[in-house]
């Protein structure tokens, strides 16, 4: 189970948009950790991304798959690239702060709610 051709496509053109370039990128293959067991450790599917310009680095170890993995190394430094750099925020970042916001609201009706009990 490979990367679709679209997908590729769609991410070098993200990072075309960006200005990242493959050759300001250090790329290293490392031996994964975790579950998986044996062949998990034994090969070197896990990929390590610089992007040196700007010091961001990624470290993804998803798939066993290497060449999956490089396809989403690259996508989660584009994430980080646009984060950092140009101050967007990714759609994690914003699923994670409007779960936050409602913990607050549920949080203060609830202290609402044990102060009126004791009354």
């Amino acid at each position: 189970m490979a990367v679709r051709e679209e997908k590729i496509l769609e991410l070098r053109e993200r990072m075309a948009r960006l200005e990242i370039q493959e050759k300001d990128l250090l790329e290293k293959f490392i031996t994964g950790s975790g579950r998986g067991g044996q062949k998990v450790n034994k090969t070197n599917s896990c990929v390590y991304l610089k992007h040196i310009p700007t010091g961001i680095d990624v470290k993804c170890q998803k798939d066993r798959s290497r060449e999956i993995n490089r396809f989403l190394a690259r996508r989660e430094l584009c994430e980080r690239f646009e984060a950092e750099v140009l101050g967007k925020k990714s759609p994690q970042k914003k699923q994670l702060e409007r779960i936050r916001r409602q913990k607050k609201r549920r949080r203060r009706r609830g202290e609402q709610k044990s102060e009126e009990t004791e009354k």
